[in-house]
């Protein structure tokens, strides 16, 4: 579900918090320090991931408040991130032209593009909606 106004659905957040030992939905909802916590520490040891089923509509609220939505998607995004990342598919879809054929290329530049994408892709999107940021790169 995805309130009126919020660009960060709850059903994508509970989606990737299946995944959420890998810290996944706490990236998706632009909290990238505890997303790499909960990645090396595989959920605080599941019980962070556990507790974070209750988190969630809490998290989608404040992402619903701090990203500005438009054009682009944050939800189509991230699942392109989360599937086709190392491809670059989310950078074509945001208009990247050049960096998304260097991901293809190099498979998200050895993975490291993939990963600084995980870190900075809300904010990525905030900047292409808010018409502030030239998709070339």
């Amino acid at each position: 579900m995805t309130l009126p106004g919020s660009t960060h659905s709850r059903t994508i957040g509970y989606l990737l918090w299946i995944f959420g030992f890998t810290g996944s939905h706490r990236f998706y909802f632009g909290r990238p320090v505890t997303g790499t916590i909960w990645f090396f520490t595989l959920g605080l040891a599941g019980i962070g991931w556990l507790i974070d089923l209750f988190l969630i509509p809490s998290m989608q609220r404040k992402a619903g408040v701090r990203y500005r939505s438009g054009t682009i998607d944050y939800n189509l995004a991230w699942i392109l991130l989360t599937f086709l990342g190392l491809f670059g598919v989310h950078r074509m879809y945001m208009g990247k032209w050049f960096t998304a054929i260097v991901y293809l290329l190099t498979l998200g530049l050895f993975g490291l593009g993939y990963l600084y994408d995980y870190w900075t892709l809300n904010n990525q999107i905030t900047e292409l909606n808010s018409g502030s940021f030239e998709p070339l790169v």
